[in-house]
This record gives C-alpha cells, structure tokens and sequence, in this order.
C-alpha cells in the first residue's frame, strides 16, 4: 500500500512539474515572438528555443523558432526545425508548402526569376537576395494560407523589392513589363513582401553590395552615444 501511494504521488508530481513546463513554454513563445517583431532576433530565438525545449512537442513553438531562424539569417537551423514541424502536423495544411523548401530544385517563382532577372543581367548577388527573400518569406508566411497561382508577379515583385533595397533605379511599370504583370499585381504582392518581412531599405539581408549606407548611420548612432556619454559626464 506504501508503495502505491508513493507511486501515485510520484506521477501526480510529475504531471505538475509537466503543466507547469507547458506554461514556461507559452511564456517563453510569447516573449519570443515580441522579441521577433521588435527585430530582437538573438532575444527571440533564445526564448523560442526555451519554448522547444521545455515543449518539444508543440508545432506552434517549432514554427515560431523556424521563423526567428530564418530573419537571423541561420537557414539551414530554420530548416532542421521545420522538418521537425513537418514529423509533429504532417497533414498540416501548410506542410506541402515548407516540404518544397527541401526540393532540390526550383519552384515556378525561382524559375521566372531567375531567368528574368539574368536576362535583364542583374548582379548573381541580387538574384540569390532575391531567392533568400523567397525562402524567408515562405517560412515568415507561417501558417496562413499562401497560394501562388500567379507565379510571375510573385517574381516581379521579388526583382522589384530586391532592386530597390540595392538602390538601383528601377520603375514599377518597367518590371512589370519585363515579367508581363499588371502593376497592380505587382504592387500587392511587393507590399506583402515589405510588410511580412519588415524590409527596410539598404536591409542588410538583401542588400548585395560591398558598402552598405545603413553602416554610416549606424556608425553616426554609436558616436552620439559616446558623445552623450562623455557630456553627461560628472
């Protein structure tokens, strides 16, 4: 009889120790995802990856760490968790999309744009931003509904964003041509890009010259700071 109400005791602790790791985790998600709209992105994949590890388990503390992964840049990281999404909701309505992610070829949209974007002789260095802003965008996306059944305004618009983060003179009307879109189609899918993924412009992810003007401002930041630190002084 001891025994069994050792037992039961023991698993009654372990179901508490157990809600109390499920409710860490959700605190942890929730912080992760404020640090990731905030673009506090080693913060957010820090507490996102405190989420998976206290529930590992979850598909929605996976795709969010997949998301932080993809904006810091660490693709191949972004994947690995996807591909453990894909093993916990493998009828997701979103695993179709994220299994392309592993083909080892192009999607229509890679193969508009890259055949566009080499035909109107766009540095290689802007056709891979481009392709890098395709995959984060997908992961990003998360779990809403994406249905590419326009795949050449998708790339007209990729080429467009990427051209303009690289500060190239470019015309929204000239691309549109060049991809045979509307420029209507164009503008929505290019403010879907912008918003979804923040972009800004000179983004450093996107950005494929040597100098980026973005370092100047971040350089005349830190030496206010210095420069305020020295006046306030005692």
């Amino acid at each position: 009889m001891h025994y069994q109400i050792s037992t039961g005791a023991h698993v009654m602790a372990r179901e508490k120790t157990k809600r109390k790791d499920l409710r860490r985790a959700l605190e942890h998600q929730a912080a992760g995802m404020g640090a990731y709209r905030a673009w506090n992105v080693d913060r957010a994949v820090e507490e996102l990856q405190a989420a998976v590890d206290l529930d590992p388990d979850n598909p929605d503390h996976q795709l969010a760490l997949a998301q932080a992964l993809a904006r810091s840049g660490d693709y191949d990281h972004a994947l690995r968790v996807l591909a453990e999404f894909i093993r916990l909701e493998p009828d997701s309505d979103v695993t179709e999309r994220f299994e392309q992610l592993f083909s080892s070829g192009m999607d229509d949209v890679e193969h508009v744009l890259t055949d566009r974007m080499t035909e109107a002789d766009v540095p290689v260095e802007e056709i891979g931003a481009a392709l890098q802003m395709w995959l984060e965008y997908r992961v990003a996306h998360g779990r809403g509904s994406l249905v590419i059944q326009k795949p050449r305004a998708w790339a007209a618009a990729l080429d467009y964003v990427v051209r303009k983060v690289n500060l190239r003179p470019v015309e929204r009307s000239d691309i549109a041509h060049l991809y045979g879109v509307s420029e209507s189609a164009l503008r929505d899918r290019h403010d879907d890009l912008v918003e979804t993924l923040d972009i800004m412009p000179c983004d450093y992810r996107y950005f494929a010259g040597e100098k980026n003007p973005l370092d100047k401002l971040v350089e005349a930041a830190q030496l206010l700071e210095e420069l305020e630190a020295r006046f306030r002084e005692a």
